[in-house]
């Protein structure tokens, strides 16, 4: 079971998830209240070891500016959240990172590879709202393999999710925070913990 833990800001959340066994930890480098500054997200990727995936997460920001985040972090994996076309993707394919691209359980073409991606995330109607969803939806598009499952998930309705889906991997950002924005290390923990006894 892939886990990736999103929207982190601080050294101690950075390591708690690391020490904790996630896969994937993402910066947000768009307008969100998790939003980090590129510097920041260069410091804390850092400290990040090279089995943990460490990954730039923008949404609505235009190809040229994304790959400009990109280098100036040294984050090693993309994710393009949202209305991003083939040719977003074509022009990043250079750049030599996991590709990951999240799109609501609606959108077309969704199965894993279909913009290039080497990850499909999927989310809710509103990728990135953190409202749950029925998950059985997506199940339905069988999207392949290689897809994570977004929107509404907390430690307590990981699992319940991940059979209701069928997903191979999870991704949480406001399910592990103990208020906006603020992640709880012990959220932290028990989401990976849940999430790894369910996979």
């Amino acid at each position: 079971m892939f886990v990736k833990i999103c929207g982190l800001s601080t050294a101690e959340t950075v390591a708690t998830a690391v020490d904790a066994g996630a896969d994937a930890i993402g910066f947000l480098l768009t307008r969100s209240p998790r939003q980090v500054a590129p510097d920041t997200a260069r410091r804390l990727a850092a400290t990040v070891p090279p089995h943990v995936l460490t990954v730039a997460v923008v949404a609505g920001t235009d190809i040229a500016t994304v790959r400009d985040l990109v280098r100036d972090t040294g984050l090693r994996a993309l994710q393009l959240h949202g209305d991003y076309s083939r040719a977003d993707f074509a022009a990043v394919a250079d750049l030599g990172l996991t590709l990951i691209r999240a799109v609501s359980y609606q959108a077309p073409d969704l199965h894993v590879g279909a913009y290039g991606e080497d990850l499909l995330l999927v989310d809710a109607t509103e990728p990135g709202s953190g409202g749950a969803w029925d998950y059985t939806l997506v199940r339905e598009r069988a999207p392949g393999d290689g897809w994570i499952l977004a929107g509404g998930l907390t430690p307590d309705t990981v699992a319940d999710a991940i059979r209701q889906s069928g997903a191979g991997g999870v991704d949480v950002s406001s399910g592990v925070e103990s208020a906006r924005g603020v992640k709880s290390e012990t959220l932290i923990r028990e989401f990976i913990a849940a999430a790894r006894k369910a996979g």
